[in-house]
């Protein structure tokens, strides 16, 4: 069955939606099957993907409110080998329309019930606010992936994070917990970067990855270019961390199912 994981935060431009184009790109890089959602209404993830927002027939909205076949929605092989579930402008009205429904926040977890199977690994980026679209978002994922800066008021958009993933957790995905925790646009030559790198690896240990995401200008120009990072220029700094990820992930995942099974 695969694992789905929610890339959130409620600190916007922490890279989420980065993350999870060139996290899905480098996964399915190592042949495992991956599906991408955005769940954001700006799209962003989309056209990272290199799926055109405007052009694309069926969204997230079609999934979620008019429950539409998962097989009509979903857009198969991306330039990033990797198949998306879309977003654009009309994602803000199933926010709203959302609310009109029984049972809304478990939309999603019922949509991908029958396709995780087909999955290794399922990302879903979030919007940067906790609405009914991440509340979906939450209630689907085994897990959350959360990428950060490490400045000052970053530590205190996690410990409110943490308190949304807790609360969510009792109310609706009692087994929802961290996944991991990545450094995001970090520059070691900052000491302040640093001593916040520090603080997280103190109190969250195995659950700051090892990878650490550089700054990097191939990462923020690769998506003009409808592509993610390793085909854009795979020699790039940033490129070749987010590979060192998913070998990291995928290194966890392997130790994980070792010990379940000794």
């Amino acid at each position: 069955m695969g694992k789905v994981i929610a890339v959130a935060n409620q600190k916007g431009g922490v890279g989420k939606t980065t993350t999870c184009i060139n996290l899905a790109a480098s996964l399915a890089a190592t042949r495992r099957k991956v599906l991408l959602i955005d769940l954001d209404p700006q799209g962003n993830a989309t056209m990272g993907s290199g799926i055109d927002k405007y052009e694309v027939e069926n969204t997230a909205y079609e999934l979620l409110v008019e429950e539409k076949p998962f097989a009509d929605v979903v857009v198969r092989d991306t330039p990033g080998k990797y198949d998306l579930i879309a977003a654009n402008g009309d994602v803000t009205a199933a926010e709203i329309k959302l609310m009109e429904f029984f049972a809304r926040e478990v939309r999603l977890r019922n949509a991908l019930a029958a396709v995780r199977d087909e999955y290794d690994f399922i990302f879903i980026d979030c919007p940067p606010s906790l609405n009914m679209l991440t509340v979906n978002a939450m209630s689907a994922a085994d897990s959350v992936l959360v990428p950060m800066q490490c400045e000052y008021f970053a530590l205190e958009g996690l410990t409110a994070l943490i308190d949304t993933i807790g609360k969510l957790a009792a109310m609706v995905n009692p087994g929802l917990g961290i996944e991991g925790i990545l450094r995001t646009m970090y520059d070691p030559r900052n000491r302040l970067a640093n001593d916040v790198s520090d603080q997280l690896k103190q109190h969250f240990g195995e659950k700051v990855y090892r990878t650490v995401i550089p700054r990097n200008i191939r990462l923020a120009e690769a998506p003009s270019f409808g592509a993610p990072a390793m085909y854009y220029d795979k020699s790039s700094a940033g490129a070749k961390a987010y590979l060192a990820l998913a070998g990291e992930m995928i290194r966890r995942g392997e130790q994980t199912q070792a010990r379940k099974q000794a």
